[in-house]
C-alpha cells in the first residue's frame, strides 16, 4: 500500500505522533552537517522546510508546530552566526524570521492539504460503497418479476429493471432517456397536477393506470410511486413500481356486467311477481262475488227443492254446496298468501315461548278429544313480524295435529335447533303420516298436497306460506320426513336486528 494512503494522525497514539515530529528534525539535522561538510551552505536550510512539510503531511498540525519549534534553533545553534551557539548576530535575523515564515508555512500547507486529502479519500469511500449498494439493490431490483423504473424531476426515465424490459418490451437502452409517460402512453386516473399535489404532499401516491406496451397492446397496471428528495426537501426522483392487473380488471368488468344483468333481471322478475301477486288478488277477490251468488242460490234450492228431489239429485246438490265451500276456502287461502307479499313487515325483538302459548292456546279446539304428548323446548328470543310468525307457528302445529290424526297418541315436539350470533333454528315435529322425501321439492309450493284431500283436508297454501314469510324474514325453510314415520320441519329466523 502507498504510503500515503496510511492513515497516520488521528489512528495513531500521541507518542507516536510526537516522536514523528523529531525523527525529520534529526534528518534534517544530518543533512545540513553533511552539507556543511563539503560546504553546501545554501542546502542546509532546505532539510528542515522538508522536514517540517513531512511532519505536517502525516502528522497533523500539532507535530508540525513542533518540529517548527525544534526547527528553529536546532537550525540557530548548528548553522547560524556564530555556530554552535544560542546567540546570533542582528543580521541573522532576518534570516531566521523568514525561516521561521517558510516552515510555518509548509507545515500549515502539509497539514491542510493533508486534511484535504484525507476528507476526499473518505468521500471517495463513500461514494465507492454507495455505488456498490446501489448496484446491489439493482441487482435485486433486477431479480423480482415485477416491473420498476425511476424517473426524475422531469419525468425522464433513469433506470429501468429487467421486470419492467420483459413486461413492456423496451430494453434498457431504449428506455432511460425516455419520458416515461409518453413511452408508455399514459392514461391517468386523475389530472396530473392533482397527482403531483398528493406526491409532494405525501412522499407517496398510489392507484390504477392504462398503458401501452412496445407491441401495442394495452394493459392495466397497479402503480406505486415513492418520492425521494436532496438534502434541501426538492424533488429528486421517483421510483415506480407497476403490476399487472389486466385480467383481474376485465373478470371485474365481467362480474360487474354479469350483476347489473343480474339486477335487471331480479327488478324485471320483482315487477313480474307484484303483477301476478296483484292479478291473483283481483281474480280471487273478483271470483268471491259469482262463488258467494252460486252457493247462495244452491242453498236456497236446497231448502225449497230438496224435498222433491230424488236422492241422486240431492247429492247432486251437496257437491255442489261443498265444491263452493271449498273453493271458497281456496279462495280465501290464496287472498292471505298474496297479502303476505304485499303487506310492510314490521320487526321487533319476539319471545318465541310467549308467541307458541298463545298459539297453542288459540288451537285448543282442534286438541279436543285427542291424546296429544307436547315436548316444548327452551325457545329463543328472535328478530321479525310477530304476527308472520305467529302464523308460520300455527300453520306448522296445524299441520302436526291434522297429519297424526289417525294416531292414538300423537307426539309434537318444539325446539331450538341451532343457534349462533346471526339466526336461530327452530322445530317442529311430529308421529304423523310423514312423506315420501322424493316429492319434498313440491312439499312448499302453492296448492301442492302429498296426500288424497279425502285423508287429509286443506287447499295446499300452508306451507307455501310458512315459506314466503321465513324468506321474507331472510331465513330457510326445509323439511324432513318418512312416510308413516313422521315427519320435521325446520324454519331459521335472525336473533338480531341485520342493520
Amino acid at each position: 500500500m502507498p504510503l500515503s494512503n496510511v492513515p497516520f494522525r488521528m489512528d495513531r497514539s500521541p507518542v507516536l505522533r510526537y516522536g514523528l515530529a523529531v525523527v525529520p528534525v534529526l534528518g534534517a539535522l544530518g543533512i545540513g552537517l553533511l552539507a556543511q561538510h563539503y560546504n553546501y551552505r545554501k542546502a542546509q536550510f532546505t532539510p528542515f522546510i522538508f522536514a517540517v512539510a513531512i511532519t505536517g503531511w502525516y502528522g497533523g498540525s500539532g507535530p508540525a508546530a513542533l518540529s517548527v519549534a525544534l526547527s528553529i534553533p536546532t537550525f540557530a545553534f548548528f548553522f547560524g552566526s556564530p555556530i554552535y551557539s544560542v546567540y546570533a548576530f542582528v543580521s541573522e535575523l532576518p534570516s531566521f524570521i523568514a525561516f521561521a515564515c517558510s516552515a510555518s508555512m509548509a507545515a500549515w500547507f502539509s497539514a491542510v492539504r493533508r486534511r484535504v486529502e484525507a476528507d476526499l479519500r473518505e468521500a471517495r469511500d463513500r461514494l465507492q460503497a454507495e455505488v456498490e449498494e446501489r448496484t446491489r439493490q439493482a441487482s435485486l431490483l433486477n431479480l423480482t418479476h415485477d416491473s420498476i423504473f425511476v424517473r426524475d424531476a422531469n419525468d425522464i426515465i433513469s433506470y429501468w429493471n429487467r421486470g419492467a424490459q420483459e413486461f413492456y418490451g423496451w430494453t434498457t437502452e431504449e428506455a432511460i432517456g425516455e419520458r416515461s409517460h409518453e413511452l408508455l402512453h399514459t392514461v391517468l386516473p386523475a389530472p396530473v397536477e392533482e397527482i403531483n399535489r398528493e406526491l409532494l404532499a405525501t412522499g407517496r401516491w398510489e392507484g390504477e393506470l392504462r398503458q401501452t406496451k412496445a407491441d401495442g397492446r394495452e394493459v392495466v397496471v397497479s402503480s406505486r410511486w415513492s418520492l425521494t428528495r436532496d438534502a434541501g426537501g426538492r424533488r429528486l426522483a421517483t421510483l415506480v413500481t407497476n403490476n399487472d392487473i389486466t385480467e383481474r380488471k376485465r373478470r371485474e368488468d365481467q362480474i360487474r356486467g354479469l350483476n347489473e344483468e343480474l339486477a335487471k333481471r331480479s327488478a324485471e322478475l320483482e315487477a313480474t311477481n307484484k303483477e301476478l301477486e296483484a292479478f291473483a288478488y283481483s281474480v280471487s277477490h273478483d271470483l268471491r262475488a259469482p262463488l258467494r251468488h252460486m252457493s247462495g242460490y244452491a242453498e236456497l234450492l236446497q231448502k225449497k227443492a230438496y224435498s222433491v228431489l230424488d236422492d241422486k239429485s240431492q247429492r247432486y246438490l251437496a257437491m255442489i254446496l261443498e265444491s263452493a265451500k271449498r273453493m271458497g276456502n281456496l279462495i280465501d287461502d290464496l287472498l292471505a298468501f298474496s297479502r303476505i307479499g304485499r303487506a310492510d313487515t314490521q320487526k321487533t325483538l319476539i319471545n318465541l315461548d310467549q308467541l307458541l302459548r298463545e298459539v297453542q292456546n288459540e288451537m285448543r279446539q282442534e286438541t279436543e278429544g285427542r291424546i296429544v304428548d307436547w315436548k316444548i323446548g327452551a325457545l329463543p328470543v328472535c328478530y321479525g313480524d310477530r304476527s308472520m310468525l305467529k302464523l308460520v307457528l300455527a300453520n306448522l302445529l296445524s299441520n302436526a295435529l291434522k297429519f297424526t290424526r289417525n294416531r292414538p297418541r300423537a307426539e309434537i315436539e318444539i325446539g331450538c335447533a341451532r343457534e349462533n350470533k346471526e339466526e336461530v333454528a327452530v322445530f317442529v315435529r311430529d308421529n304423523g303420516a310423514g312423506f315420501d322425501m322424493k316429492y319434498v321439492h313440491k312439499l312448499f309450493g302453492v296448492f301442492q298436497r302429498l296426500h288424497q284431500s279425502e285423508a287429509f283436508e286443506g287447499t295446499g297454501i300452508g306451507l307455501a306460506t310458512v315459506q314466503r314469510i321465513i324468506h321474507r324474514h331472510g331465513g330457510s325453510v326445509r323439511a324432513e320426513g318418512a312416510v308413516d314415520e313422521g315427519a320435521t320441519f325446520y324454519f331459521s329466523v335472525p336473533n338480531v336486528d341485520p342493520r
